[in-house]
């Protein structure tokens, strides 16, 4: 029996030019290289210029996207562009995206899920294209996370970094089976309980303020092992698959020993795990877009591979998606 899929066609992802490493930061924070390494795996992030905002980093990654995918911008139907740090609490980013592309048709929103933003905006586009609404998305996640870190706070300001990064979907045909090319499954939880662990003190109708990154490491790391190995299993069990069928984990960059600690929870190898956080650091939305392109243009992720895209973020928001490459 033919199903729909939602293939992705293409990625490109951007990073802003300035580099700042962690003994760059331990000039005007306490901290050192040691200790960030040692807790974080994290080695350098990417700041975005003065004048670079969110939607400057949206738009490259874009373009690089739709150029690997063959696909013009005016093909497009439909963008969703996952980001916490908007350029402007409206109009949403993606419009100013969506204009820059030269997309005068369909339509464009902001999805805000902080770190698990790209998942959630992935299945958002995928249920569009399930549903025949549309025909091609462009789905980023964009951050330029540093503007909301309070580099008086040296618990969080060492862990964040700016970038961005994007896929083009199309929908195409299946077989409704594990083999076919495209998202095969996808699962998506929040929990509201756990807010106050991770967060911004500021907002709109709270502070009139933008305010700044809080976050309570120790519980959030306990938690994301748990919830993303649990998801990953949920979303295997829904095809008939196991740990050990997928081919590469791409997941959200936050942490390396989060990443090790969620492979080592399914009996996955470290080596199947798509790592660059001790490049960027953690960029939210954007991270595993990021890793994505960086893996399909060095080769490592091939045509047929199975990968596994999960996160988790504030919220709490966690998820993942199946993909066949």
């Amino acid at each position: 029996m033919s199903t729909i899929r939602s293939i992705i066609k293409g990625c490109g992802s951007y990073l802003p030019e300035r580099i700042m490493t962690n003994a760059d930061m331990a000039r005007f924070v306490e901290t050192s290289d040691d200790w960030i390494s040692e807790r974080t795996g994290i080695r350098q992030r990417h700041i975005a210029a003065d004048d670079e905002k969110t939607s400057d980093l949206a738009i490259k990654a874009a373009e690089r996207a739709l150029d690997m995918a063959g696909i013009a911008a005016s093909d497009l139907d439909m963008i969703v562009l996952a980001t916490a740090t908007p350029d402007q609490t409206f109009p949403a980013t993606a419009t100013s995206v969506q204009h820059a592309l030269g997309m005068h048709k369909g339509f464009a929103f902001d999805l805000q899920a902080v770190c698990s933003g790209f998942v959630y905006a992935l299945n958002t586009a995928d249920n569009f294209i399930k549903a025949g609404q549309v025909k091609r998305a462009l789905v980023i996640g964009a951050e330029t996370f540093t503007r909301i870190l309070d580099y008086e706070d040296r618990t969080t300001c060492v862990l964040f970094g700016d970038g961005a990064g994007a896929v083009v979907l199309e929908a195409g045909e299946g077989a409704g089976q594990p083999q076919d090319r495209g998202i095969l499954a996808s699962r998506l939880h929040s929990d509201g309980r756990y807010g106050d662990m991770l967060y911004v003190d500021g907002g709109p109708s709270s502070t009139g303020t933008t305010g700044h990154v809080r976050m309570k490491g120790r519980e959030v790391f306990r938690h994301a092992v748990v919830n993303l190995a649990a998801v990953m299993e949920e979303i295997l069990a829904d095809v008939g698959l196991t740990s050990q069928d997928v081919d590469w984990v791409v997941p959200h960059q936050a942490n390396r020993r989060i990443l090790e600690g969620t492979a080592k929870k399914l009996a996955l190898s470290p080596d199947k795990v798509i790592m660059t956080v001790d490049r960027h650091a953690n960029t939210s939305a954007a991270s595993i877009p990021l890793a994505l392109d960086e893996a399909v243009r060095d080769g490592r992720i091939k045509s047929g591979d199975l990968l596994m895209l999960e996160a988790m973020g504030g919220g709490f928001t966690w998820g993942g998606c199946l993909v066949r490459w």
